[in-house]
């Protein structure tokens, strides 16, 4: 019993850790920052965008409701919703070019839609900050373990030559030491891409249901032109 509770207590993360080369122990700090940095923006991201998701149905759901769209602008279009800005981009770009008494009508649609449609790109470009950094970690925290792996073995190989014992227990301890570095970009890597791709899913989730919103309000000024 004795011998495996040793043999445990030298395969423990923090042994592993405290025993490894001061370039794989740099390494293996570098990853942990990392992972906790994604981490950070997993939670962070995750929770605004459901947090935006739902505030977003909520605000669309009211404004299809309101009975007059200047009054409803009015009083929440200042609201910091995508929804909000795509409402007062749209309304800006409406008054500026109904401003004129013979307003150009298919100039006027296409300026709306453009307004638009660039206040949803936009949006989506500041509810995505900072995604890149799971991309980034998830590409290369692999090969960064990896490079504190190929390390460790080069020095535990080295100390093995100069001992000139090639038994198990002189091997065993470095090229663990050397792999555990492997073990951590993989821990670090492996929530970052699966967060980036379902982050990314619910961005597009959103971008979808604003492109619709976008739409419906420019139907719906299309046919106050077609009115006027």
């Amino acid at each position: 019993m004795p011998p495996v509770t040793a043999s445990t207590d030298l395969m423990s993360p923090l042994t592993l850790f405290l025993h490894a080369d001061l370039v794989v122990k740099l390494v293996m700090l570098g990853l942990l920052a990392a992972s906790v940095w994604t981490w950070a923006i997993i939670f962070t991201h995750a929770a605004r965008l459901r947090r935006i998701g739902r505030q977003t149905a909520a605000y669309e759901a009211d404004f299809w409701k309101a009975s007059d769209i200047d009054t409803f602008h009015a009083s929440r279009g200042a609201e910091g919703l995508p929804s909000a800005a795509i409402l007062t981009a749209g309304l800006n770009e409406w008054r500026r070019s109904t401003r004129i008494a013979h307003a150009d009508r298919a100039g006027t649609r296409e300026r709306l839609a453009g307004a638009m449609n660039s206040t949803i790109a936009a949006e989506l470009d500041r509810l995505s900050d900072r995604l890149n950094i799971l991309a980034t970690v998830g590409a290369v925290a692999p090969f960064v373990g990896l490079f504190g792996t190929v390390w460790g073995i080069m020095r535990s190989f080295t100390a093995i030559a100069g001992a000139n014992n090639t038994s198990l227990a002189v091997v065993a301890p470095g090229i663990a030491e050397a792999l555990f570095a492997t073990a951590i970009g993989l821990f670090a890597a492996i929530p970052a891409v699966i967060a980036f791709n379902r982050l990314t899913h619910g961005l597009d989730r959103l971008e979808a249901r604003l492109g619709r919103f976008a739409d419906r309000f420019h139907a719906t000024l299309s046919r106050e032109l077609e009115g006027g």
